[in-house]
This record gives C-alpha cells, structure tokens and sequence, in this order.
C-alpha cells in the first residue's frame, strides 16, 4: 500500500478523536457550567445515550454490511455522514435561549442523534480496515497510523479548543463562542473524513451471504448472548461512573 493511503486512513480517526475528546474533557462542562443543566440530569443523559448507542452500533454494522455502491460497501458512509457528523458537533455544543426545560430536550436531542452519527461513520471506519488489504502486515501498519493519527486528533482538540473560545468571545462561559469554536473544529473533521474518503480504496471483497435477511441478521443479533453480557457489562460501568 501507498503512504499516503495509509496517512488518508490515518485521518479518519483524526477527525473522529476531535469530538471524542471534546466529548470526554469538555462537554460535561459545557452542559453544567455553561447551559446550566443540572449534573444528575447531564448525567442520566449520558448513561440513556450511551446504552442506546451500545445497541445501535451493530444494527450500524449489519446495515453497513448490507451496503453495496461503486465505492464499495464502508467507503460510502464517510462521504454520506461526514457533514451531518460536523453540523450535529456543532447543535451538540450549543443551546437555544430558552427555559431550563427547553435546554434540557435540546441536549438530550443533539447528544443522542450525534451519538448515531457517530456510529453511522465510525462502525463503517473502524470496518474500513479489514477490505483495504488482505496482507496481515499492512492491516497492522494501518492500525498503528490510526492509533497515532487519533492521537493527534486529540492533541489538536486540547491544543485548540479554548483558545479558540476565547478568539470567539473571551469568556469560557459563553454559548456561542463555544458554538463557534466547536465549528472550527467541525469544519476540519468534515474536511479530514473526505480525505479518508478520497485517499482509500477498498480491495478486499468480504463473502456474503445473501441467503439472510436483514430481519434475519437482527434476530440473530438479539440471540447472540456474548452481546448481552457485553452490553450489560457497559451498563453497570456506565452506572458506576455517574
């Protein structure tokens, strides 16, 4: 494979670890210090979405499987996702001037339907790396320029996000310089998912069996007690930090 293949895989997960970091360092903050949420309400929200997302992710991943275009079967989903996956950063770091209530659904809104998101361009990444060779050498060569690209991806959110608050309003208390900042941020995920895009190409064709129906595959996911034990166990530690 190309070097430069490998940087455009790379750069999926630059843009996917901005949000997450963003996510797990400020938007706490941001709902309680800045909306004005209440912690145990930001919290319940947090655990409701994150076991809903648990859920989704493998209906993401069957229905991915189930895709077939001229770009491929994962591809497709970095360029159909990609901006709603930045405007939804954006609504999730913002808040309607509104009463306490109102601000209370448009959080639970935003952060879940961005939670889906999410999913919708990250299951079909993270899958991306098993059709882009069948060489077990260059696969672990991707997963290492992936490991270090969402590195920087996290870097780059740290390094950027308050001073680009404070470029926007000056005060770390405002709505909308954070919109905005949050934007910026946004606008180079967009960016750097169309270079995944653009800069990879899936080789390997994975065996289907078209035999099974998608109501098939979902029942069978239903029955699949592995999952269920998985999930329950992110429940009781989504539980145990709140």
């Amino acid at each position: 494979m190309k070097l430069y293949e490998k940087i455009g895989y790379g750069l999926g997960d630059t843009a996917s670890s901005i949000f997450w970091k963003l996510f797990g360092v400020y938007l706490l903050y941001f709902y309680t210090d800045v909306v004005g949420l209440d912690v145990a309400v930001t919290g319940t929200m947090f655990l409701v979405t994150r076991i809903w997302d648990s859920c989704f992710d493998p209906v993401v991943g069957v229905i991915a499987d189930r895709t077939d275009t001229r770009w491929g079967k994962f591809r497709p989903y970095l360029l159909w996702m990609a901006v709603p996956f930045g405007i939804m950063g954006v609504l999730t770091f913002s808040s309607p001037e509104f009463s306490l209530t109102w601000k209370t659904g448009f959080a639970y809104l935003t952060y879940s339907l961005m939670m889906m998101v999410y999913s919708l361009i990250n299951v079909p990444y993270a899958t991306l790396l098993g059709v882009l060779s069948d060489d077990p050498r260059e696969r672990v060569s991707l997963s290492s320029y992936k490991m270090a690209f969402a590195a920087l991806g996290s870097i780059l959110a740290l390094a950027l996000i308050e001073p680009l608050v404070n470029l926007f309003g000056g005060d770390m208390a405002g709505t909308g310089s954070w919109t905005k900042a949050v934007a910026v941020l946004a606008a180079v995920a967009v960016v750097l998912f169309f270079c995944t895009f653009s800069l990879t190409k899936e080789r390997v064709v994975p065996v289907s069996d078209k035999s099974h129906s998608l109501k098939s595959d979902l029942c069978d996911l239903l029955r699949n007690i592995p999952w269920w034990m998985l999930l329950g166990g992110g429940f009781l530690y989504c539980c145990s930090i709140r």
